[in-house]
C-alpha cells in the first residue's frame, strides 16, 4: 500500500514542481497554429477530392 501512496506523491511532485506548463499566450498561439493548419489541410483534401471526382467522371464518360 505504501508503494501506491509513494507513487501518487511522486506524480503530484512531478506535476507541481518539475513540469513546465505553457503560459496562456503560448497556449493561445499554439491553438491558433493548430486551427490554421487544420483548415489548410482540410482545404487541400477537399481540393484533391474535388479534382479526382471530376477526373473520374470524365474518364468514365469517355469509356461508356
Amino acid at each position: 500500500m505504501s508503494k501506491i501512496v509513494n507513487y501518487f506523491k511522486d506524480v503530484h511532485n512531478e506535476l507541481v514542481n518539475k513540469t513546465s506548463w505553457p503560459t496562456w499566450s503560448e497556449l493561445t498561439n499554439s491553438a491558433i497554429v493548430v486551427m490554421v493548419a487544420s483548415v489548410i489541410i482540410a482545404i487541400v483534401v477537399f481540393g484533391m477530392d474535388f479534382c479526382f471526382e471530376h477526373l473520374l467522371k470524365f474518364v468514365y464518360n469517355m469509356l461508356y
